[in-house]
């Protein structure tokens, strides 16, 4: 599959897949150890994870993130850790949602302030309302999730779905969780426009 690099940062990068759900994969380096992140398999990411160091561990944030998780970690010969509780490594892990329909946790790397969404936080045409940069996923816009990720101050916010907010992250995480619910109306045109431009001709 053909991916597009993206997110670049001195902790780690993305790349992401040029579709309708903008499916978006990260790996992060601390201390010379790599860990991936609810990856998309393809051209070059294998290459682009072990030049970044030694692969340490494949995490799954969200239960029905299957993406290429367990074939990859297989290859690395690594753990694939499926919505990871506590800690593991530098990184901690918030509970979003926790039901039999949707389980998902958010990575947070205290050391660099850098939150990691699979789908509680999003960037795609389809998520956003008009110019918001970053977005609660529509199904959980009426009942966003502010008590679990609202306390967080991040530099950065990765997202499994779109580019990540590399700048003003914590303004556009506090704009995100408090006017998902006023923009319901914008997302739901955003989406249609999206289905639209991406729909096959």
């Amino acid at each position: 599959m053909r991916v597009r690099f993206c997110d670049e940062f001195d902790g780690g990068f993305g790349w992401i897949v040029d579709e309708f759900m903008e499916r978006c994969s990260h790996a992060l380096v601390e201390d010379g150890r790599v860990w991936v992140i609810d990856p998309v398999d393809g051209d070059g990411v294998e290459e682009r994870i072990r030049a970044a160091g030694t692969p340490a561990g494949v995490l799954q944030l969200l239960d029905r993130h299957n993406r290429d998780g367990a074939a990859l970690a297989g290859r690395l010969g690594v753990r694939h850790h499926v919505v990871p509780q506590g800690s593991l490594g530098p990184f901690g892990f918030v509970a979003v949602r926790n039901s039999r329909s949707w389980r998902e946790v958010a990575l947070w790397w205290p050391e660099r302030r850098v939150l990691v969404c699979a789908d509680a936080l999003g960037t795609a045409p389809y998520y956003c309302a008009g110019t918001e940069r970053l977005a609660v996923h529509p199904l959980l816009r009426l009942r966003p999730p502010r008590g679990q990720l609202g306390a967080l101050q991040p530099n950065l916010i990765l997202c499994g779905h779109g580019e990540g907010v590399l700048e003003d992250a914590d303004a556009a995480l506090r704009e995100a969780l408090s006017t998902s619910r006023l923009r319901i109306p914008g997302q739901l045109a955003s989406a249609v426009r999206a289905w639209r431009a991406n729909r096959p001709t």
